[in-house]
């Protein structure tokens, strides 16, 4: 079998589409296929750039072009301006890779009960997060107002190890203005979107309503969020890897 009839043949046996670091894993078990080479993460990343067979439908997500109308994928180069439902899956996806990066580093994993039924690749958001209800940390009007976060991870006391927002397309200051509420709890805060949108947010956290934490809230971009959702993944399957 040749390789890229391996890549091929995976994400078909995926599902029609997967992330890059599932490739990684999943393509290696197929023993039909020699890898006579040092970098074949290299060679698979290659692949899918160049065949045909492959669209690229976000950062560090691939399916097969045979798949995309029966699962609704939109190309990331698409021209068309995108459907309410493509902005949702957007969301979730970048969600579901939070979850999956928490879930690798032993922390417990939570998103919101409205937004548990949303797609991640293959899968829901509920059937990915550790946690099905929030841990009773904190005062219950706390509770609830962390509840809303897109992403929290928990540490193994069952308290708030970080709070991250999934920016899109929607207003970064509301985030903001709910993680100014949770600023009493000792946890990470991360705003996460698309990199052309730092700008926005370095102006938006100046404003002085968030003096208090300016100093704790950070940025973090799809690509390196992908990169590093691609490290935790071949960590967990390597240990070797650094």
């Amino acid at each position: 079998m040749k390789q890229y009839e391996a890549v091929i043949q995976t994400l078909d046996r995926l599902g029609g589409q997967a992330t890059l670091a599932e490739l990684y894993q999943e393509v290696m078990k197929m023993e039909e296929c020699r890898w006579v080479t040092k970098t074949p993460f290299a060679s698979i990343r290659r692949i899918l750039q160049v065949r045909p067979e492959i669209i690229k439908i976000r950062p560090g997500l691939w399916a097969l072009r045979s798949y995309q109308s029966r699962l609704g994928l939109v190309g990331q180069d698409s021209k068309e301006p995108p459907t309410a439902e493509t902005i949702v899956e957007n969301h979730s996806y970048y969600q579901g890779l939070l979850v999956h990066i928490g879930n690798l580093c032993g922390f417990g994993t939570f998103v919101p009960n409205q937004d548990k039924n949303r797609r991640f690749v293959n899968r829901v958001l509920g059937e990915v997060r550790s946690l099905r209800e929030l841990p009773a940390f904190s005062h219950d009007f706390l509770v609830k107002r962390c509840g809303t976060v897109d992403v929290t991870w928990f540490n193994a006391r069952q308290m708030p190890n970080s709070f991250f927002e999934v920016e899109h397309t929607t207003d970064i200051q509301s985030s903001l203005v709910k993680f100014h509420d949770l600023q009493d709890f000792y946890a990470r805060m991360v705003i996460v979107a698309d990199d052309h949108r730092h700008a926005e947010f370095d102006q938006k956290i100046k404003h002085s309503a968030f003096d208090a934490i300016k100093s704790r809230v950070n940025f973090f971009g799809y690509e390196m969020l992908v990169k590093q959702y691609e490290h935790e993944m071949l960590k967990a399957s390597q240990p070797f890897v650094i």
